[in-house]
């Protein structure tokens, strides 16, 4: 079999699975359209700690532990973790699985960082190298908000083209061994730049990364949109959502009627006051974990086209007055009849 496909792709010659999930949420998420689906909602935005920073290592250290149990194993079982947060220096992640004791590989692609992580994920478990890793990130709306933002005691307003940064975390374990969910492949993002300079405007800054990566698994797979029973991106919000349609439909692809995002989901944007959407790396890990794996895994999606969308922007890039470039990577989730 073929694994290298088109320019971009990647086709696994041995089976990786999907063998235990899990999220972790803030009390917000909790109240949200998802909130039900969540494995651990959170009372608060500190979850017994006294920073948001640290608030968010217990979320990646939390989530971890229950998605390695779900998965039953053990953590020593586990060869490797991918995973990555918002935050200078990866700091959530670095506290946060410390105590794990797992060999780590720190990631950053801004929101789109847990497509990265399963895609690294997938090929480890794939190519030999692992019988097991662990792929998971975090956002937090406090850390996010203080660090790329206005500190929160400035109430400044926000646009309506803006998101809201989820407070959440979701962890995956990845194997060889059978399961009900499986990686059919990955389609790797470049960076696009269209020019957008809004670090609030998000959504237009990632869409047409976004298109990129999806035309491209088309193009790679030779497949088109009926061929995936949903196109899921990861934050572009509703106005994100809608650049993303009409660039597509200008390449001669129509997805309208796959389309979802997770940005969209978790969120109840006339009750709880979040603009544009959801955002953050844990938007689409939390979606991911609490929305879509169980519908794979009952066979009511057969296949998924799973692209998170990052915005590659930094404090230092924003007060410099530089663009937001975007990238967004491709995880192809399949429903195992064999299972």
């Amino acid at each position: 079999m073929k694994q290298i496909i088109g320019r971009q792709s990647l086709a696994f010659e041995r089976p990786v699975y999907i063998s235990g999930y899990a999220s972790m949420v803030g009390q917000k998420e909790g109240e949200g359209p998802l909130g039900k689906l969540f494995d651990i909602v959170g009372k608060d935005h500190f979850f017994g700690e006294k920073t948001w920073e640290m608030a968010e290592s217990t979320l990646q250290k939390e989530v971890a532990q229950v998605a390695i149990a779900k998965a039953k194993l053990e953590s020593w079982q586990v060869r490797y973790v991918f995973a990555g947060d918002l935050l200078e220096q990866l700091i959530a992640t670095s506290y946060g699985l410390a105590d794990l004791q797992i060999p780590l590989f720190g990631l950053y692609g801004a929101c789109s960082t847990i497509g990265e992580g399963l895609s690294l994920a997938a090929m480890n478990v794939s190519g030999g190298f692992s019988e097991y890793c662990l792929a998971l990130t975090s956002s937090h709306f406090g850390s996010a908000e203080k660090q790329f933002r206005n500190p929160l005691g400035y109430a400044n307003q926000r646009p309506l083209s803006a998101t809201y940064t989820v407070t959440g975390s979701g962890a995956f374990v990845l194997g060889g061994t059978s399961g009900k969910c499986k990686i059919g492949g990955i389609t790797t993002g470049k960076i696009v730049d269209y020019g957008v300079e809004d670090s609030m405007n998000m959504g237009a800054s990632m869409a047409p990364a976004a298109c990129d990566t999806i035309y491209q698994n088309f193009i790679d797979f030779n497949r088109n949109p009926k061929d995936y029973d949903r196109i899921i991106t990861g934050d572009l919000g509703y106005v994100g959502q809608e650049i993303l349609i009409k660039l597509l439909k200008d390449k001669g692809y129509d997805i309208s009627n796959q389309h979802m995002d997770c940005g969209i989901e978790i969120f109840n944007r006339e009750t709880q006051d979040t603009h544009s959407g959801g955002s953050g790396c844990g938007c689409a890990a939390v979606t991911l974990a609490a929305l879509i794996m169980p519908k794979i895994e009952a066979g009511e999606w057969k296949r998924v086209l799973f692209v998170p969308t990052g915005a590659l922007m930094s404090k230092v890039s924003f007060n410099e007055g530089q663009t937001v470039p975007g990238i967004a990577h491709g995880v192809v989730l399949e429903h195992n009849r064999e299972n």
